[in-house]
């Protein structure tokens, strides 16, 4: 398998860890909040291992080879913080009706009024749309970082499978309440996470046929910043909202320690 179609498999992988998401929230019979604080702590601390010691480090010391120290250092910090801008962005611009790390068991939403119901399949259908804007550049980072790395990129897959779960649970639970359909609710799970490998698409077309070192060097850099802005911004703050302060901690030293382990072991 060459290196592109293993970057796209992984990106698939890891996007559509949503309809891991929706068979857990419409088949548990209930939903495992300090299993989920963990997980959700554990992909925040592989992503922040991964952005400060791999990809930055690597983007720098590329840099450096090409142009300088101070110059590979000016421009891998403008593009770190390039990339939590646009992160930022996203955030800002996609709609909101909810977190969608805020799990929601269906076990929860009893006796739900036809008024709220309606209210709930909007919920569903927007935060199917903002997952989905929210997973097009996770999908560029997955499968730019798998094109260079396929070690970092198989655990970028992973951390970013894990945090969709929690996703496939937001999307699928506001809109089985309000059908009564659990094909319904799973398949817009499912479709959320698709944006994952349709970013891995555009990267390959657009950004491939310009790749040089720099530009990937660049791209680490960008990537980090935005895996940066989404753990600390979006996993870690659900992750401690479930009430397992220290759980989603121990999930978090986990992550780093089985990363660090693993980029020596494969060093």
């Amino acid at each position: 398998m060459t290196d592109v179609g293993f970057a796209i498999l992984l990106t698939i992988g890891a996007g559509l860890a949503t309809g891991i998401g929706s068979c857990i929230a419409l088949f548990a019979k209930q939903t495992s909040k300090k299993f989920l604080s963990f997980s959700l702590g554990f992909s925040a601390g592989v992503m922040i291992y991964i952005s400060f010691m791999e990809l930055l480090h690597s983007a720098r010391l590329d840099l450096a080879e090409e142009m300088g120290s101070v110059m590979a250092d000016t421009l891998v910090v403008s593009l770190f913080f390039g990339g939590i801008t646009i992160a930022a962005l996203i955030d800002k611009i996609v709609p909101k009706v909810e977190n969608p790390h805020e799990i929601r068991g269906v076990e929860q939403m009893e006796n739900v009024t036809p008024e709220m119901k309606q209210k709930l399949s909007r919920m569903g259908i927007i935060t199917a749309i903002a997952i989905g804007i929210h997973n097009f550049p996770e999908g560029i980072a997955t499968f730019m970082s798998a094109i260079e790395s396929p070690e970092v990129g198989v655990a970028i897959a992973i951390a970013i499978a894990i945090h969709n779960i929690p996703e496939g649970i937001a999307v699928s639970v506001p809109i089985y309440i309000a059908t009564g359909s659990r094909k319904k609710a799973f398949w817009y799970s499912f479709l959320s996470g698709l944006a994952e490998p349709v970013g891995a698409i555009v990267a390959y077309l657009i950004l491939t046929p310009f790749i040089t070192p720099v530009l990937m060097s660049g791209t680490f850099a960008v990537v980090a910043g935005i895996m940066i802005y989404i753990s600390f911004d979006e996993l870690l703050p659900a992750a401690r909202a479930y009430g397992e302060h220290h759980i989603s901690i121990y999930g978090l030293i986990t992550g780093m320690v089985i990363m660090a382990v693993s980029l020596i072991a494969l060093a």
